[in-house]
Formats: structure tokens, sequence, C-alpha cells
């Protein structure tokens, strides 16, 4: 029987929990999947819930500067969904994704306990100071207690980076990809594995953040420990439902074969002929692919050298499988797409960092409530948790009839939106923050800490169009990595996802620290952002240079979306 285009031996490659084949009426599907989706919404809150108000932790408690709070937010954001790369590498070549959820869930617990015991024992801390009275100087973590501070919070990030990587691919492995029912219901299972991050992130960024604002941080951080525990007990009591792919052996490896193998050829012609071409079935594969005529030169890898005088079988980091080849150009293929992402992750790490300070300095009572300033994350949560329901069950079937795709719009084309939305988002939080800074100088409280007489709903509103254009990028970038990735390497594929997000914290911290060298270079004091006040700061501007860069962004990722071929539609 031909085997299609990435065509699967149906469910082979899959065992249940006592390492024997699965049964399809008893292992996976819906209810397996919903194991996931209720573990991601404990597993968010506990990433959330620290990650939205580290920056006020950072500054008011470990006295780093504005600017030095910011950028520890934002590199360890960076860090957490970097290292999401080796949770996927990990769950593709030597344990299963359920091993590696239970991994890193105990990894990230460990974290959470060394941070909730420094904040609460005042001696692991700075000494106290008034960070309210702008005159103070005061004296910032140092020795032993930052120490303790980078080691708890980047266990943290290690095990956020290990669930990122396989929790989300183990849901979806609950699906058959060649059964049409279990392909829509894995579509859908995207979408409401960002229903799942945002209920995790309403608890977070309201309750836990209250918590942490009023009762102290060593309940937040306490709250957040318990919840990682949530999801450690719910994920097992899934066990006996859940359809675990086996691990088939290390990505990069195959990847660095069919490098190799192409440069150790490349005195030959670049002529392609069928009867050079190595078409034997990939021993290391249930399934082939078609060989696809962009980046040729990796072709060379699957060619009989007609040199070698080789017999027999040859080495594999001599001569690889046309499926194998076409594996390694799938993923060139993608590089820019997730590229072209990076820029939009950049905006979104403003949300967790300046928004906040932002807020900091409004009127953010409602009758006589104090509204914490990183719970404003709640606005866009609450929105993209009525959003996504109609998405999926309204606008999705809709769709279908007109396009006659599974999901509705192309992965790409829901990316698109996303990008179009945070170049929008950037201009309305640069005008927002003008408003600000006008009515601080219209009241003389530009060197005042007193709340300025405007309501932090203003700052909501870049909060609510960038949250949405998250709600679009980020399930039909990780929807895309997912179903175009080689089977093998789906994990790691879809790591990409959370591996974009982390170069856009990186990019916001470098962009940072440019901004303010260049623009003190070129006469500021202080730079648009060095200085604590942020009356006197230049955060419009900096918003307006995110606007711009944003939109030139679009037209890159506008010209690569259209160079993209998708794995289905490959001759």
């Amino acid at each position: 029987m031909e085997i299609e285009q990435g065509e699967l031996y149906k469910l082979e490659g899959y065992v249940n929990w006592k390492k024997r084949p699965v049964e399809k009426s008893k292992h996976g599907g819906i209810l397996a999947a919903g194991f996931v989706l209720v573990s991601e919404i404990f597993e968010n809150l506990a990433f959330l819930a620290n990650a939205t108000n580290l920056v006020n932790y950072f500054y008011s408690f470990m006295h780093f500067s504005l600017a030095e709070s910011a950028n520890t937010v934002t590199n360890f954001m960076g860090t957490a969904f970097l290292l999401a790369l080796l949770g996927g590498f990990i769950a593709d070549t030597f344990m299963t994704t359920y091993f590696t959820v239970i991994t890193f869930t105990v990894v990230e617990l460990m974290g959470l306990v060394i941070l909730t015991i420094q904040a609460h024992y005042p001696s692991l801390q700075p000494p106290a100071c008034d960070r309210g009275n702008l005159s103070n100087v005061c004296k910032q973590v140092e020795g032993a207690e930052a120490a303790m501070l980078y080691i708890g919070l980047y266990l943290v990030a290690l095990g956020v980076g290990g669930l990122k990587g396989s929790l989300p691919v183990h849901g979806a492995e609950q699906f058959d990809e060649y059964d049409a029912k279990e392909r829509k219901q894995r579509s859908n299972f995207f979408n409401w594995y960002l229903f799942s991050m945002c209920a995790g992130s309403l608890l977070a960024v309201t309750l836990v953040v209250w918590v942490q604002d009023n009762k102290g941080w060593q309940w937040g951080f306490g709250l957040s420990t318990i919840s990682i525990v949530l999801v450690f007990v719910l994920f097992v009591l899934g066990t006996c439902k859940y359809r675990n792919k086996i691990p088939q052996g290390s990505p990069l490896t195959r990847i660095s074969q069919v490098i190799v193998a192409a440069l150790s050829k490349r005195g030959i012609a670049t002529q392609v002929r069928a009867e050079d071409m190595n078409y034997a079935t990939d021993k290391d594969s249930s399934y082939l692919l078609r060989r696809t005529p962009q980046f040729r030169f990796l072709d060379k890898a699957s060619m009989r050298d007609p040199n070698s005088g080789a017999t027999g079988q040859e080495s594999p980091w001599r001569l690889c499988a046309v499926t194998q080849v076409e594996e390694v150009k799938i993923i060139v293929r993608v590089l820019p797409i997730f590229a072209s992402t990076i820029m939009m992750n950049c905006c979104i790490a403003q949300l967790q960092t300046f928004s906040v300070r932002q807020a900091t300095t409004m009127d953010r009572s409602i009758k006589g409530f104090l509204v914490p300033a990183a719970s404003l994350p709640a606005i866009p949560v609450i929105s993209m948790m009525i959003l996504i329901p109609l998405y999926d069950l309204f606008f999705v079937p809709f769709a279908r009839q007109i396009t006659g795709k599974e999901t509705g719009i192309t992965h790409l084309q829901r990316v698109g939106v996303g990008l179009v939305l945070s170049i929008l988002s950037m201009g309305v939080a640069a005008l927002v923050e003008i408003k600000r800074k006008s009515i601080a100088k219209d009241h003389n409280l530009i060197d005042s800490s007193a709340p300025l007489p405007i309501a932090f709903w203003w700052v909501g509103l870049q909060y609510l169009v960038l949250g949405i254009a998250d709600m679009f990028a980020l399930v039909g970038l990780m929807e895309f990595f997912y179903t175009q990735a080689p089977s093998r390497m789906r994990s790691l594929a879809t790591a990409l996802s959370w591996a974009s997000i982390s170069m856009g914290y990186f990019l916001s911290s470098v962009l940072v620290s440019l901004v303010n060298r260049i623009s003190k270079h070129l006469g500021d004091d202080v730079g648009w952002l060095s200085g604590n006040n942020l009356n006197r700061n230049h955060l419009d501007r900096f918003y307006w240079l995110l606007c711009v860069l944003s939109a030139l962004n679009f037209i890159h990722y506008l010209l690569w979306s259209l160079w993209y071929r998708y794995k289905t539609e490959s001759n």
C-alpha cells in the first residue's frame, strides 16, 4: 500500500501506562486531554502569579532600580520560555511527555519552596526601605540572599520551561491525526488549552496578586506552591487514560546527519535524478515524505555518491533517506515564521514590566477597594475567556464551511491577525502614556509619589488589545508548529512557540538597555527609561518605537507567510 506524505500507521508508537499497545476506545481522546486542560489551569496560575507581579517584588523588596526590575523579570520570563526547548527535546528523545511533565513539575516545586522560604524570613532579604520616598537610597539584595533568590527563581524557570515544552504536546497526542473527527478535536484542544491558561491567569492576577500585595509575598509564593502540587495530583489522575508516545531518538542527530551528508557531497552536481535518490524506507520512521523542490542542496544528503565506490549499507552520516531530508526541510521552512513572531512577544513583555509600573502611578481605587496594579492582566484574560468559546464554537464551524479547512482559517492567517493587533496595541499604549504624563504635569505631580487623578482603566486598553492579539497568535503558532513538524520532533517544534516568547523577552531587555544608552548619548540626562521616576521618563517614545518596529516586522512576516507551503501541499 502506498503511504501518502505524512501518513502514520494509526496509533503506532503509542503505549498505555503499562507500556502496552493502546486501545483507541480506552485511551486518549477528549477525556484524557481534559486532565491536561485542568492541570494547565493550575500550572499557569503558579507561573503567572509570580511573573505578573515580580517587577514590584524586585523593586519594593529586593530594591532593584525600575529598569533593573524590568530586565530581571524579562530575563526570568525569557529563560523560562527558552527552556521549553529543553523540555521538548527531552520529551522527543529520552522520556515520554508524561514523565517529562512529572519531572519538571517537581523541579518547579523545589524553586517555589525556596522563594517562599526567602519571602517568609526578613533575615534572607535586604533591609527594609521605603521606595515610595524618591529621595531614599535603598540597599539592593546581594551575597547569599541574592544567590538564594536566583537559585529559586531559575529552578522555577527550569520547571516552567519543561512543562511548557511537554504539557500541551501531551494533550495533543491524545488525538489520532488520521481520524477526521479527532483531528477537529485536536484543533479544538489548542483553543481550550489557551482557555485553561486564561483561567489560571485570572486566578493568578486577581486572587494571588491581591494576597501578595496585602498579605505578604510568602503567602503569594505559598499559593503558587500549593498550585503546583495540584498540577502533579491532577495530571497523575489521568495516567490510566493517556496515550504515551514512545520517544524516537534525538531529532538533533537526524538533523545533523542530513547537514553532514549534504556537506560531504557538496561537489556533486546539483541536478537531482530520481534514480540517484535513496527512497528506501527509513528504518527509524513509521511514515514517508515525498521530496519537495525547496532547499535542493539538502537533497544531496539522500543522493548516492557515484564516485564513492561504496558497497553495502552506507553510514547514516553519508547517505540519508528522502524522508529524513524532508524532515530537515520542514524545520528550515518554519524558522522564518518563528523569527517573525519575536517582535510581538517583545511587546507582550511590556505588560509584565512597564505597564505594571504605569498602573502603580494611577488611581486604582474602586469604591474604596485598591486594585493591585499587577491585576490589570485580568482585563484581557476575561475578554479572552469570553472570546475563545465564541471563536471555537461559532467562528471555526462557520469558517470551515467557507474555507473547507478544519481550523477555519489557516494557522498563518491567525498568527497574522495577532501581529496586526500587536501593532495597534503599542500605538494605544503610547497615546495612554502621553495622557498620563500630561495629567501629572497639569497637576504638578511629576515628582510626587501620590496617585495621579487618572483611572488605571486607561492602561487596561493596551492590555485588552495585546491580549486579544496573543489569543490569535499563540494558539495559531502552537498548532502550526505541531501539525507541520515531523512526528518525531513535535515536542521540540511546538516548544518553538514558547521560544518565540522567550526571544521577545530577551529582545525587550536588549531594547531597554540600547534605548537608554542611545537616548542618553543624544542628550537625555538619564535616558528614556533609566530613572526611577516614571513621570520624568519617556516611556511613550519607547512605545512608539515598538509600534514602528512591529509594523516593519509584520511586512517581514507577510513575505515569509506567502512563501511558505504547508506540508500537506507539497508535491
